[in-house]
């Protein structure tokens, strides 16, 4: 079963040689329940790459999401998504390498201080651009990490938990992730498609307004039970209309309602013709935090390694 997860998108018996061949690891940048993240260089091209490597003894119960997640990464291919160059086997553990993405996660840049609204309807606007191609390619992103370039391109990463629907939509009846922005029709299992997406980005957009998503100071089981029961989160604060009303319309409860990330696109919030090298602000914003003794919290991507 294991020699499965080896395979390669560019080469299919790469997955019995050592990595270390073509990759040099530097330094860790974030850490999980089953492995690490590291910073490498692949030797040949002298490229910045992403290396998650996961410890297979210890994420044996989890080695079909691991596989499924290859499997989806291995399928992609969207300047939108982090892309996938190869997986390896390296005695028990897997290298997975990714591109990396220098500009860190939202949630590193939200620890820097709040992000203003500019900034949210362009990291939102790359978000609805991200699940518009994996909407089309039949799959969910189930509210992963988001991760920002050096240049500011917002990607969307983390594939362990998404849930790859058939070319008819079938609606799912999985029950994985964190409570805290999971839409009601996948806490109740009912059976869910990618309108569960667009809710998750409405819950993502208000934390990137707030600093945390509703419930944040709730335990999680609190969480699944308020969700499905209560009136969904509304935006508060000195936010604009626009930005009000494209949350409301992201978080109603029955998912029919929501409109599709195609649709939102169009929305009166995403009308802005910034360039995404304006993001760079944020980045510089987190360095220059970073810089002032806050020190680089080098676990702090936890769910980079699911």
């Amino acid at each position: 079963m294991l020699t499965n997860l080896g395979v390669s998108r560019q080469n299919s018996t790469r997955h019995s040689a050592d990595p270390e061949e073509f990759y040099i690891k530097q330094e860790r940048i974030g850490k999980g329940s089953f492995g690490e993240v590291f910073k490498g260089i692949e030797k040949k091209t002298n490229k910045p790459v992403a290396i998650k490597v996961i410890d297979l003894e210890s994420a044996e119960d989890e080695i079909d999401d691991i596989q499924q997640e290859i499997a989806i990464l291995s399928q992609l291919d969207s300047p939108f998504v982090t892309k996938y160059y190869g997986s390896y086997l390296k005695n028990t553990g897997l290298w997975i390498i990714m591109e990396y993405c220098s500009g860190g996660s939202c949630s590193d840049l939200m620890k820097a201080g709040v992000i203003r609204e500019d900034h949210i309807m362009l990291i939102v606007r790359e978000l609805l651009k991200g699940l518009d191609y994996l909407h089309t390619e039949g799959k969910l992103h189930r509210a992963a990490n988001i991760l920002l370039s050096a240049s500011g391109e917002v990607k969307l990463a983390d594939f362990g938990v998404s849930g790859q629907l058939t070319a008819s939509l079938t609606k799912k009846n999985t029950f994985v992730g964190t409570p805290f922005w999971m839409a009601p029709e996948v806490i109740k299992q009912s059976g869910y498609n990618y309108k569960a997406d667009i809710w998750s980005l409405g819950i993502t957009a208000i934390e990137l307004a707030k600093g945390e998503p509703p419930y944040a100071d709730m335990h999680p089981m609190k969480v699944l039970f308020h969700i499905p029961k209560n009136q969904p989160p509304v935006l508060t604060g000195s936010y604009s209309k626009a930005f009000r009303d494209f949350i409301a319309l992201c978080l109603q409860k029955d998912p029919n309602l929501r409109p599709t990330a195609k649709e939102l696109l169009k929305h009166k919030f995403i009308k802005s013709h910034k360039k995404v090298s304006y993001l760079t602000e944020l980045i510089e914003l987190h360095e220059r935090w970073l810089s002032h003794g806050h020190g680089r919290e080098s676990d702090s991507s936890d769910d980079e390694t699911k």
